[in-house]
């Protein structure tokens, strides 16, 4: 490669692993594109070009590209998923999608070789599945988006439950999802999904696990609960209604397991 310029690559075949934390042997073979990244330096120190090879970036007839800048809203920056991913890099200020390119721009007190490894990660992860679209005509809004109007603590908690608690709950065939905030009581509402439904640990997860993380990184937080339906068993009311979780020391000796504080 040319001075100034380099490159990285994915491995092909590659071993899906099973989330199953018993077996630590490749449950599944399948071959995946191998995708290249080329960096060529820009006139501006703070800027970048990446270019994944064999790749179309953005297919715009008029040949023209799309930039993206942090402060954007998020609902143009929820347009495109592979701009989302870059701009959780600590130091991406804004991106560039060209035909065949990507270019990333950083804040001047941010170092490169901090910041390669993990924009690396995320473009071959992307473009290593064609089905995978720059840009799209709608944005995907999830429970944890970040929205316009979301205070700094709302914002934070989306951001912990996204990043650190729902990649753990998902190891276990789980997932759980945010519903509100209140702000004067100091309460996390959530929702479980998957195994952690009717589950009994959910109540040791539930409290030593995510209230803890949150009551820990945001002094705003006080307490979590869940909300959970009830099962269509009672003929009276032949519903399921969804209903606040009770406190997680009776949930924990419902379950049979010893609380303590």
């Amino acid at each position: 490669l040319a001075k100034g310029s380099s490159s990285s690559s994915t491995s092909s075949p590659r071993f899906d692993w099973g989330l199953d934390r018993r077996h630590r042997f490749p449950l599944r073979q399948e071959s995946v594109r191998t995708v290249f990244i080329q960096t060529e330096n820009t006139p501006n120190p703070e800027s970048i070009k990446f270019v994944p090879t064999n790749t179309v970036v953005l297919d715009n007839p008029d040949g023209t590209g799309h930039f993206l800048n942090k402060s954007d809203s998020m609902d143009e920056i929820l347009k495109s998923p592979l701009a989302k991913e870059l701009f959780k890099v600590d130091g991406v200020k804004a991106v560039y999608f060209g035909a065949d390119f990507v270019t990333v721009t950083k804040y001047a007190e941010h170092k490169w070789q901090l910041m390669r490894p993990e924009i690396f990660s995320i473009l071959m992860d992307f473009f290593e599945n064609p089905d995978n679209k720059v840009l799209l005509d709608q944005p995907v809004i999830t429970d944890t988006t970040i929205l316009d109007d979301d205070d700094e603590v709302v914002a934070m908690i989306k951001e912990l439950i996204e990043d650190r608690i729902r990649p753990a709950v998902q190891e276990d065939g789980g997932d759980i999802r945010y519903k509100a905030f209140d702000e004067t009581t100091g309460m996390v509402t959530v929702q479980l999904a998957g195994s952690c439904v009717g589950c009994p640990s959910s109540s040791v997860t539930l409290k030593q696990g995510v209230e803890n993380m949150l009551t820990h990184y945001i002094p705003e937080v006080k307490a979590v609960q869940a909300l959970e339906e009830e099962e269509e068993g009672d003929h009276d009311e032949g519903v399921a209604e969804t209903k606040s979780q009770k406190s997680y020391e009776e949930r924990l000796r419902q379950a049979g397991i010893p609380f303590s504080d």
